[in-house]
């Protein structure tokens, strides 16, 4: 059972391996939602997520027998740096199972803090089969991510710190994966003031929970395809369901393209990066009527690596009209180029990349195709630059944007 003993005691071990994530109010997320709106920088932690509050205080209730067995857990990434560090700092042997997609700044960052990384299989659920697999052969401690009450008792400390900071809060949105985070968010929440509204939110393409719920019972998804890998599992924790089921008020789900935009959003609004499972919160905010709320979103981690990154901003800006592909046809004659790079500076666009294509046609005299590639302001500015190069006399078509 879930008790407000444990949660007092877990708020106060944590503190061991935790760094204090004050609450930070997002003028730009307000006047967005027209409430006030609170982030939870869990990101800004010192494995990068919250994850390390549930594998410190798990591997506390673990007898020295336990821990000398060693540890083992399986973990798309953050979990793996949580126990990692967590088990370094009891003196533990600590194995992680990750999957073959893992980003490779959770896999080096794991590896860094001590724990011996397996990569095996393409989601999370087939790294946990393994480790489990393990464990029992090896007689390994088996630390599960999220289908651990001890594990989702650590990660509700992120409440005790919510409401102790901001005890007028009306919502909390928490992301939701296997389920250990929203159970201890959820469960503790009522229990210090049942008025608070307690929000899931899931990637659609891996709704996991939502899917449990409507059956009454785990069920497993036959994918679990998004970009928001820590939260890509196919089948929540049998543990935590009642106490969603009881705790949590809604469920939201938010598709892959709304977290492009809401990553640009956190950079350029508060400086900050936050993984694509963190963000699932922001995104979440625009389907909520937040009219004289307060809402605090946890931003549940930041190990994103640059690869990843650099995709999720060029998508972003493609999603956003900042930038964008025109193609256009053109006598094959000195000058010609020249006339449409002036008029798409006259509309103060920015060409970023061009393609001049001879053979569109057999008669290159009549037209040649030229690729354009460049920057604008955001929608209206784009319709502006196409507006121009009609009036010059060309007939612009709109193409999709590729800068690879």
């Amino acid at each position: 059972m879930l008790t407000l003993e444990k949660f007092e005691e877990a708020s106060e071990l944590v503190k061991k391996v935790t760094n204090p994530t004050k609450l930070l109010y997002s003028e730009y997320l307000s006047e967005q939602t027209g409430g006030k709106v609170f982030l939870k920088p869990e990101n800004m932690q010192f494995t990068g997520a919250y994850k390390v509050r549930g594998a410190y205080y798990k591997i506390s209730t673990l007898t020295d027998e336990e821990r000398e067995r060693g540890l083992i857990t399986a973990s798309a990434g953050n979990h793996a740096q949580g126990v990692a560090y967590a088990a370094k700092k009891y003196g533990c042997k600590a194995i992680v199972v990750m999957p073959t997609v893992t980003p490779l700044i959770k896999v080096n960052r794991t590896k860094g803090y001590g724990a011996e990384v397996i990569l095996h299989g393409d989601v999370y659920d087939d790294a946990c089969a393994y480790a489990m697999k393990l464990a029992e052969e090896k007689g390994y401690t088996f630390v599960h991510p999220f289908n651990d009450l001890d594990v989702a008792t650590g990660q509700g400390t992120i409440t005790m710190e919510i409401v102790q900071e901001l005890p007028t809060v009306d919502y909390i949105l928490a992301p939701i994966g296997g389920g250990g985070l929203i159970t201890g968010v959820s469960t503790l929440a009522k229990m210090l003031n049942p008025k608070i509204k307690v929000i899931g939110v899931e990637p659609a393409q891996a709704a996991s929970m939502t899917a449990a719920v409507a059956a009454g019972e785990p069920v497993e998804l036959p994918s679990a395809d998004t970009i928001a890998d820590g939260t890509a599992v196919k089948k929540v924790g049998d543990k935590n369901l009642p106490y969603v089921q009881e705790n949590v008020d809604e469920i939201l789900l938010v598709e892959d393209d709304d977290l492009v935009g809401a990553f640009l959003d956190m950079v350029e609004n508060h400086k900050m990066i936050v993984e694509n499972s963190g963000l699932l919160t922001v995104a979440a905010l625009k389907q909520m009527d937040l009219k004289g709320k307060k809402a605090v979103a946890i931003l549940s981690g930041g190990n994103m690596d640059v690869i990843t990154m650099s995709s999720v901003v060029q998508h972003g800006l493609i999603q956003r009209d900042r930038i964008f592909s025109v193609a256009v046809l053109l006598p094959d004659k000195p000058g010609e180029l020249v006339k449409v790079a002036s008029t798409i500076a006259g509309a103060k666009g920015n060409v970023i990349k061009l393609e001049h294509n001879q053979f569109v046609s057999t008669n290159r005299n009549a037209a040649v195709e030229l690729r354009i590639t460049m920057e604008a302001f955001g929608t209206e500015h784009k319709q502006e630059i196409m507006t121009a190069l009609k009036n010059a006399g060309y007939n612009p078509e709109e193409i999709g944007a590729k800068l690879y």
